[in-house]
């Protein structure tokens, strides 16, 4: 069904908010424009199977007609696909939609209105007109309408032909009647056939010795069509192949009569090209009508024979669309197969965590500047960023976030031991902020063992120590530091504790102290960045872990308020790597579902992501994947793990920039994100040196 291509257009513009951004709202709508010029985007392709049964009764049939819905809906579900059933009324509506393709009414209908109006379900559904004033076309409301059918003649089809009629750049119905044939009957037939064709080759050789020349050479057709059918005879007997008689049928439409024309010849090249021919239904365009509605009533006796396999070519699943309308989709690139817009929202997924897994250079980086900046103009979501390669500033700063540096020459300090009211679930919010402790001295004690079981016993009542002052008196001067814990520490028996402290101490009063400061940043920005670069090597994962820990706050802030939180972190793999980290990571990447989190971790290092049976986690509670151009190491390991065929897999092997495969719920499509170099959020976003400097000299 076609919608009109001004309509779809109006619905992926951006509105303005008049908050100052309005300008970079224009732009990205721009981009979404020339985006959508690339595909077919008008056209919503929808698909309908009909089955009908044969029987006496309606009660004697409905058991089978269930039966046959729970199997076919299983067998959908097997290969990916979503389907539902449709009930009385959202048929009705299909058939008003089919009947009105002009617009010109609106489906209204309810059951209840039907005894007291008289009237009956042909009322809700029937066009503004209907007129068969010729042989060839009709008029239906303000459309005119051909119905047609495909002479299957080419020896061999591919579902190409079915996808380029639903490629066609106008509203069409393609109906398939395919019924099925008794296996005996079949090969019955076939036999009948085979006998036939003989008797004509043995009439031709005795025409052959009569004329005196050699009995071998017949009519080619002959000898191709007795091929045929003993090939066919053989698969029907021994390769669980079955008969089938298929319908094909098209209704082309059009506006005016020479747009009608138009769509009519190009469905007659697409046939041509693929060694067929789409004849018009002469005088038959009425029945082509009605068998084009989903009743299962074939009013059409033009019928082709065509096996299991032959008949499967058909069925129209080789391109399926992501397209969510809302005002909170975002957009994700172009579908690779049909050129059309990905605009999804992720906060309709079962679990929104989200990955995106690419090798350095595939566009990992510039797909996440993407998804920040759209989520920025489209919802009031906060966004925040852990960037450890310092990448991300120009876009925030574009968008007057706050980017905090945080390093030792800095003067921006983040407290690790902030803590606010609504940081657990539980009652007492202490629990989850000693885990996130205890992980932080994990790291900074290191070793392969990690804390000892005294030591974790002495931080745990330590931390309750240190925040009863705060409990008490929330004001801000009496949150602790980490001070604090290391002066606890030293006032307790145990020799473990001294250990701990002293493994703390230059983090407290050495030259690593810049984690023991009050917080004397704006961490409320809409819009935060946190920029870890100059922390060093050594430094670099108890940043990302404190930031880890700082995002938590906020969302815990924010679900009190009913607002969504987005965490972008950069290079994850290195949060990954040591256990301690790992296993705090795994543990927020569960949480942040229920407290209205939406976190993104890149990564190009998918063997260590995959090394550990904890982080595996990671994969299985994320349900938005974006995967681009993959090493072959990590290309098996994530073809085994996210059950990738291998025609799949052939979108991230050796692909560009911004291409590859997306992962939403149960859905797998390649994509293509080539954003248009010309405009100035290109230019914000892209982390390619070269083009950098070219901007900077530019400008």
């Amino acid at each position: 069904m076609a919608t009109d291509s001004t309509e779809f257009e109006k619905s992926i513009r951006i509105p303005f908010q008049k908050d100052g951004f309005d300008d970079v709202r224009a732009e990205y709508s721009q981009m979404l424009r020339q985006q959508l010029a690339k595909g077919n985007n008008g056209l919503t392709k929808t698909k309908f199977i009909t089955f009908g049964v044969e029987g006496e009764s309606m009660a004697q049939v409905k058991p089978r007609l269930d039966h046959i819905q729970n199997d076919l809906l299983n067998n959908f579900h097997r290969l990916g696909v979503q389907a539902k059933p449709l009930n009385g009324v959202q048929r009705l509506k299909l058939m008003h939609d089919m009947f009105n393709m002009d617009g010109a009414s609106k489906f209204h209908f309810d059951w209840k209105d039907l005894v007291k109006s008289g009237l009956s379900v042909k009322d809700a559904i029937a066009p503004t007109a209907f007129a068969f004033k010729n042989s060839r076309t009709f008029q239906m409301g303000g459309i005119f309408c051909a119905a047609s059918f495909l002479s299957i003649t080419a020896s061999d089809i591919s579902d190409q032909l079915l996808k380029d009629f639903l490629d066609m750049d106008s509203s069409q119905i393609v109906t398939m009647h395919i019924q099925s044939v008794d296996q005996n009957r079949a090969i019955k037939t076939v036999k009948r056939t085979i006998t036939e064709l003989d008797r004509s080759k043995i009439e031709e050789q005795k025409k052959a010795i009569r004329a005196g020349y050699d009995i071998d050479i017949i009519p080619s057709d002959l000898a191709t069509y007795g091929r045929d059918a003993k090939a066919l005879l053989k698969e029907l007997q021994s390769q669980n192949e079955r008969m089938f008689l298929v319908t094909f049928l098209v209704l082309n439409t059009g506006r005016t009569e020479q747009e009608l024309e138009n769509n009519v010849f190009q469905a007659s090249s697409i046939a041509q090209k693929h060694n067929c021919n789409l004849c018009r239904l002469d005088f038959q365009q009425e029945q082509g009508l009605m068998s084009s509605l989903p009743l299962a009533d074939n009013q059409i006796e033009i019928q082709r024979g065509l096996t299991t396999s032959s008949t499967a070519i058909f069925i129209p699943f080789t391109t399926q669309e992501l397209y969510q309308s809302g005002k909170e989709s975002l957009y994700y690139g172009l579908n690779a197969l049909s050129n059309n817009l990905i605009m999804v929202d992720r906060k309709k997924l079962k679990n929104p965590n989200g990955l995106i897994l690419g090798t350095p250079g595939s566009g990992k980086s510039f797909s996440a500047k993407r998804e920040i900046c759209n989520a920025f103009l489209v919802t009031d979501d906060d966004i925040i960023i852990c960037d450890p390669e310092a990448e991300y500033a120009p876009l925030v700063e574009r968008l007057h976030g706050q980017v905090i540096h945080i390093s030792p020459a800095s003067t921006q300090y983040i407290n690790p031991m902030d803590i606010n009211s609504n940081y657990s679930e539980e009652d007492n919010p202490l629990a989850l902020k000693a885990d996130f402790v205890l992980s932080l001295c994990e790291l900074v004690v290191g070793g392969k063992e990690g804390l000892q079981p005294v030591e974790k016993t002495v931080i745990d009542r330590c931390v309750h120590v240190i925040y009863r002052k705060y409990f008490e008196n929330p004001l801000p001067e009496n949150m602790p530091l980490l001070e604090d814990l290391y002066n606890a520490l030293l006032t307790q028996d145990e020799p473990e504790a001294r250990h701990v402290a002293a493994a703390l101490e230059i983090y407290v009063k050495g030259s690593l102290n810049i984690f023991n400061h009050h917080t004397n940043v704006d961490i409320h920005n809409r819009i935060v960045c946190f920029d870890i670069k100059q922390l060093g090597k050594q430094l670099k994962k108890l940043g990302m872990l404190i930031v880890q820990d700082a995002v938590w706050g906020r969302v815990t802030a924010n679900r009190e308020a009913g607002k969504s939180t987005r965490y972008f972190v950069d290079e994850f793999h290195l949060l990954l790597k040591e256990e301690q980290t790992a296993a705090y990571s795994v543990e927020i990447w569960k949480r942040f579902r229920k407290w209205g989190g939406i976190p993104t971790g890149l990564t190009q290092n998918c063997k260590d992501l995959l090394s550990s049976p904890e982080v595996s986690n990671i994969f299985e509670n994320s349900d938005m994947i974006i995967m681009l151009n993959q090493a072959n190491g990590d290309r098996q390991i994530l073809a085994k793990q996210l059950n990738i065929s291998p025609h799949q897999l052939s979108y991230v092997t050796h692909s560009g920039s911004g291409e590859g495969l997306l992962f939403y719920g149960n859905t797998i499509l390649p994509f293509v994100d080539h954003f248009p170099h010309d405009l100035e959020l290109y230019k914000i976003m892209t982390t390619k040196l070269s083009e950098v400097t070219g901007a900077e000299k530019h400008e």
